[in-house]
């Protein structure tokens, strides 16, 4: 964004918004040659009769969301368990975030996509549609809340029971206990799921928009490469000691931890590194009814960043 990092060969102009509207102008109106996007909206585009975009593997957006299952006290809810049968609020059924939280409490704590009802809508603001849409198989239930719900207050006021959300509700820093988190110590649980499963999840990759990617099929090699290049700026920055690169006072020691528990390469780009997390994803979209089949991981990036050139 700043042209430190120039990709070859593209003259970018940056338009800086947040992702809600990124994505949103990108899966309505295709508005961008490029963007970044949803995983979960894109694997669901893969699936349209001519697939608008391509992705490169590249992955601004990474996140532990056992941080981000939202409960009401009151409903008694303690443990992964106390949620079935349960009302969840998600800001749409779709989405990456409640996509990776549905798939690891199936998977880790034995709470299937269907043992709650879900109630999709804005989780600040009503009347959030869903960008695509939704053909579900019929076990899995998802209502629309009404036009002139939020998410955020119904989770607080005993409407809805849960929420599984990328943001955090308002409604938390609300009256003191109505709205907790579910899992409290959730870096520590967080960092026994890396050490179980080496998975990091992927929240949003990078496309390119079909027609411009056929006509130009050299710039998917050339913007991963300027990815590439960007992200080892950034490790070598947050390494510096000299100064602080962010507002956050350990930051050295958050950036040691990690490397000794995820690797000098812990938020990785590129194919190979991540296709474990990506098959996992891919797992969870079929099984959450929203991929009509399991896509493999290589079925989803332009063929042209899958290899390099040797010399």
């Amino acid at each position: 964004m700043d042209r430190t990092v120039a990709p070859d060969g593209i003259d970018l102009v940056y338009l800086n918004m947040p992702v809600e509207e990124t994505f949103f102008r990108m899966l309505r109106h295709r508005e961008f040659d490029i963007a970044e996007m949803s995983l979960s909206s894109y694997v669901m585009s893969c699936f349209a009769e001519t697939r608008p975009f391509v992705a490169i593997p590249v992955f601004p957006s990474r996140y532990f969301r056992h941080s981000s299952i939202y409960v009401n006290a009151a409903t008694g809810i303690r443990e992964p368990k106390d949620l079935i049968g349960k009302r969840v609020g998600t800001p749409e059924y779709q989405m990456t975030a409640p996509v990776w939280i549905r798939g690891i409490l199936s998977d880790e704590y034995g709470v299937k996509v269907d043992d709650v009802t879900y109630y999709a809508g804005g989780e600040e603001q009503p009347n959030r549609p869903e960008k695509l849409p939704l053909d579900l198989p019929s076990h899995i239930r998802v209502n629309r809340i009404g036009p002139t719900q939020t998410l955020s207050a119904m989770l607080r006021d005993g409407e809805i029971d849960a929420l599984y959300t990328a943001r955090k509700p308002s409604s938390y820093e609300g009256p003191a206990g109505r709205v907790r988190r579910l899992f409290e110590n959730f870096v520590e649980i967080e960092r026994s799921y890396f050490k179980r499963t080496s998975i990091f999840p992927i929240m949003h990759t990078i496309v390119i928009r079909r027609e411009v990617y056929e006509a130009h099929r050299w710039i998917a090699q050339s913007l991963y490469k300027a990815f590439a290049e960007a992200q080892s700026r950034v490790y070598r920055e947050l390494e510096e000691t000299a100064a602080l690169k962010v507002m956050l006072p350990w930051l050295n020691a958050h950036v040691e931890e990690a490397r000794r528990l995820m690797g000098d390469d812990y938020w990785s780009y590129g194919f190979k590194q991540n296709r474990e997390t990506l098959e996992t994803f891919l797992r969870y979209s079929y099984e959450q009814g929203l991929s009509k089949r399991k896509l493999c991981a290589e079925e989803i990036f332009a063929p042209e960043t899958m290899e390099s050139f040797v010399i």
